[in-house]
């Protein structure tokens, strides 16, 4: 199976890719076709991505990328590339919401 991205590239296991829509950018990890096309799976969001939407890019442009600056706070900056630390983040922002009581008893949609 001949694999190429938006501009007519190969794709092949452990390339690196972006995807055109939102700038994501991983390695190229497994492949598969169905009826809606052929998709790429990409390590660092372990999200599948149509081809037609990847392109591939070089290691300097890759490392660009993985290091971007993800999440900015007045105390420290995180920066993507270490899985665990991209995870604890994550689990950070989401234990804030832990205490929001998200009953029907706050708010009435009126009517």
């Amino acid at each position: 199976m001949d694999i190429e991205d938006v501009r007519g590239k190969p794709i092949r296991k452990g390339v690196h890719l972006r995807y055109t829509g939102t700038g994501s950018a991983g390695e190229a990890v497994d492949f598969k076709s169905d009826d809606n096309g052929t998709w790429v799976l990409l390590d660092t969001t372990d999200l599948w991505y149509k081809t037609k939407f990847l392109e591939v890019i070089g290691e300097s442009e890759y490392n660009k990328l993985k290091n971007h600056t993800i999440f900015k706070s007045e105390e420290k900056q995180e920066e993507i590339g270490d899985k665990e630390k991209v995870n604890g983040i994550i689990k950070r922002s989401k234990s804030k919401f832990d205490d929001v009581d998200m009953s029907n008893e706050l708010c009435d949609g009126g009517g």
